[in-house]
């Protein structure tokens, strides 16, 4: 994340998104695959490190590899060519409102407090009660745990989805895109973009 300046001098909170290129490697039909959509590959991959599948799947869109490929719906899946650079900067324009798809850091297994904010109990006086959830269980009837009862166990790694982020910037040059504010995931994380 950083920040830029608009003309009036405020300063707005962006994230830097390197959005492609991307190469068209397939394109999928109704009457062929049942649905439209089109296959991308991002982020080149060297010739070493390509096996032979992934090295014939990609030579029609005349690559070697790429380190993503993945898949996108479209409804006119005509107007695409196998081959085809496509980028962020020829979909989104300044001022658009995109949602963002991404997954979340990993924080491993989390206790109550971390994972729920649970407010513990007190730390001082003798207590022996910190960060335990405390009784989770019920009496005679009906005798478990509740289903969905918020406990400890493994948080974040999830796939988040925020929406409404406003394009401040598109800069085709560098094949970077400015979003407005933060989103999910680590630094160099996989983003899916999605225009409204």
């Amino acid at each position: 994340m950083t920040r830029v300046y608009n003309e009036l001098g405020v300063a707005i909170p962006v994230t830097v998104v390197q959005a492609g290129p991307c190469t068209v490697l397939q394109i999928k039909t109704t009457a062929k695959d049942g649905y439209n959509a089109i296959q991308v590959g991002f982020e080149p991959k060297k010739v070493n490190r390509v096996n032979k599948p992934e090295a014939g799947h990609c030579k029609a869109a005349g690559a070697d590899g790429f380190y993503h490929i993945r898949e996108f719906h479209v409804n006119d899946p005509e107007a695409y060519q196998v081959g085809q650079q496509v980028s962020l900067d020829t979909v989104v324009k300044i001022g658009d409102v995109v949602d963002v798809q991404g997954k979340s850091k990993g924080r491993g297994f989390q206790g109550v407090v971390k994972r729920h904010g649970f407010k513990g109990g007190r730390d001082t006086h003798g207590s022996m009660f910190h960060r335990a959830p405390g009784s989770i269980g019920c009496s005679a009837w009906p005798s478990r745990v509740i289903k969905g009862k918020r406990l400890p166990g493994r948080m974040g790694n999830e796939t988040i989805l925020k929406k409404s982020l406003k394009v401040i910037d598109v800069r085709p040059d560098d094949h970077v895109v400015l979003l407005k504010g933060s989103v999910p995931g680590a630094k160099n994380g996989l983003l899916k973009i999605f225009s409204r």
